[in-house]
Order: C-alpha cells, then sequence, then structure tokens
C-alpha cells in the first residue's frame, strides 16, 4: 500500500499530477486545494496518498494535507461514495465549508457540488455528521499574494478551455464580490462567474 510519495512534478492539472519517484511516473488524483499549492515543474513535490485497488485498478489519491487524506477516506465510508465523488467534495467546497455543512446537517450546500445528488448528499451528513469532531480547521486567511492566487486562477480556468479574456473577467468580478485570496475560493466563485 503506497501512502505517501516523494518526488520531482514532472506534470499538474486542477485534478492530478504526475510526480517522478526515482524514475517511475506517478499518476495521482488530487483536490484544488492541493494543486493550489504545488510548485512548478521539477520542484519536489510531497504528497499523503491513499491508495484506491478494485479487481482491474489500482488509483493514487494525493493531498498536501495528512487532513484532507484523512477526510477524503472518511467520505469513502458512506454507502455510495467512490474515490471521484470524495475528490469532487473536497473540490467542490472549502474544507472549512464542506465540514460545517455536514456538522449542520446542510445537505443542500453538499448537493451544489457536481456529482452530488440529493439522497447522497443527504446519506453524507446522516453517517458522518457526528464522525468529524477530530477534524480542526483554520479559518484565517490572508490577502497577501493576491496577485499570484488570481494568476494561478486564471491559469487553470485557461486550461479547463475558458478564454483568457473570459478567465480574467471572471476573477476579477470574483474579487469585486468579495472573494478572498485564496486559490479554492475564489477559482469556485469565478466558475460561478463564468456559468452567468
Amino acid at each position: 500500500m503506497i501512502a505517501l510519495l516523494r518526488g520531482t512534478l514532472v506534470e499538474k492539472q486542477p485534478d492530478k499530477v504526475i510526480l517522478d519517484v526515482g524514475g517511475v511516473g506517478y499518476e495521482v488524483g488530487i483536490p484544488v486545494e492541493t494543486y493550489s499549492r504545488l510548485g512548478e515543474s521539477g520542484e519536489e513535490v510531497l504528497l499523503h496518498v491513499h491508495t484506491h485497488v478494485r479487481e482491474n485498478l489500482i488509483a493514487l489519491f494525493g493531498f498536501h494535507d495528512r487532513r484532507d487524506k484523512d477526510l477524503f477516506e472518511k467520505f469513502l465510508e458512506v454507502s455510495g461514495v467512490g474515490p471521484r465523488l470524495a475528490l469532487a467534495l473536497l473540490s467542490g467546497l472549502p474544507v472549512v465549508d464542506l465540514l460545517a455543512a455536514i456538522r449542520d446537517g446542510d445537505a443542500k450546500k453538499l448537493v451544489r457540488i457536481p456529482g452530488v445528488g440529493k439522497r447522497t448528499g443527504e446519506r453524507i451528513v446522516l453517517e458522518l455528521k457526528d464522525k468529524l469532531g477530530a477534524f480542526q480547521i483554520d479559518t484565517e486567511g490572508t490577502d497577501e499574494g493576491a496577485g499570484a492566487v488570481e494568476e494561478d486562477v486564471i491559469t487553470v480556468l485557461v486550461n479547463l478551455g475558458c478564454s483568457p479574456d473570459a478567465a480574467s473577467r471572471s476573477v476579477r468580478a470574483a474579487r469585486q464580490n468579495g472573494a478572498p485570496a485564496e486559490f479554492e475560493v475564489l477559482f469556485r466563485m469565478a466558475m460561478e462567474s463564468i456559468k452567468r
């Protein structure tokens, strides 16, 4: 079982990376928050890894933070939640909002995440509401490095098929609507702006 990978970042996308570990390239699925914390190609990366094994597939899912890996594995305990949906949950809301929604029994907030239906959202709340006591969250944000964060969000939006002008406009609109200079939140609000 692979639990940790340290290697050179070869390639990164919002949902996956390729790491060179001793000459072997590992493709690892990641949530948006982990993407936002990665450096550039050629830099060393350390990921906490969940190894998912099925009859015909071995898939790796990596996390910058051990807490996120633990939360991902909690989601997998819920009936009907597989690794892709667990990753979507971690990418669909900031962890602080995700945990608050589950603890408060707010399944409607979870249903807004692509891939999460009403029944699944209710099941996640029901099964995890009283099991998340160990998960602590840092709610302090900072505006330092806002320009670099905005550039990162624009780059991701362009990689996802948005035109550079539309990506820039959506990021500006999100910032004007109060989005902090945090990759996850700004990315989501910019996506909402594009959809309008």
